[in-house]
């Protein structure tokens, strides 16, 4: 699967989806936010869709873009991601992401960003145009959908490009449905995202 090279900003900033980047080679998932996934549409007033996880990233670009990105670790998820409140100057990404309506407040886990959520929601903006499936609820809907047909129960496709990159792909991806594995190539399934990045798998950049 021929992939394209992502975008690359001040500090090395390459975007992963709505709400991960990666500098250098630590990877930060922007704390206190959910963003769409790549592929996710949301509802419009009118009826009519449109591509909020692609508008989701493009709006994360235009952030990063603007400058140096500095991130202020919070710890570690559980695939070894570091949680972070990331600054462009004195913006702070992720409450801008929220206030634009391109991420939800993650409040289950920080009350941080709810006021400006609440703002966001009270001028329909972004995702809050119409009823939206939340990010959290499409990755459960599609991974146990993905679940019941994949071999062993094991959802998460590791593809190798041709250029030889281990790629995982979980069924929320926007490449899922259009990759195929060849287990004689090397390619595989995982059960997790953990166990993929443990076996030397990594998570797709946005454009590749």
């Amino acid at each position: 699967m021929a992939l394209s090279a992502a975008p690359t900003f001040g500090n090395d900033v390459r975007i992963l989806d709505g709400d991960t980047i990666k500098i250098g080679e630590t990877t930060y998932r922007i704390f206190g936010i959910d963003a769409p996934e790549a592929g996710q549409t949301c509802a419009r007033g009118s009826g009519r869709n449109w591509n909020c996880g692609t508008e989701a990233i493009h709006a994360l670009e235009r952030l990063v873009s603007a400058g140096p990105v500095n991130c202020d670790g919070q710890g570690l998820d559980d695939y070894g991601r570091t949680l972070a409140i990331c600054h462009v100057g004195e913006i702070d990404i992720g409450a801008q992401m929220v206030a634009q309506g391109m991420a939800w407040a993650f409040r289950r886990y920080s009350p941080i960003y709810n006021e400006i959520e609440d703002q966001a929601r009270a001028r329909d903006v972004g995702i809050w145009q119409a009823e939206t499936e939340p990010a959290w609820e499409l990755r459960a809907r599609r991974w146990e959908a993905a679940e019941q047909e994949a071999p062993d129960g094991c959802p998460i496709k590791g593809n190798i490009s041709r250029d030889g990159e281990r790629i995982y792909h979980t069924p929320w991806s926007h490449w899922y449905s259009r990759t195929k594995i060849n287990e004689a190539a090397g390619e595989r399934w995982f059960c997790d995202e953990l166990e993929a990045l443990e076996a030397g798998w990594r998570a797709p950049l946005w454009g590749g």
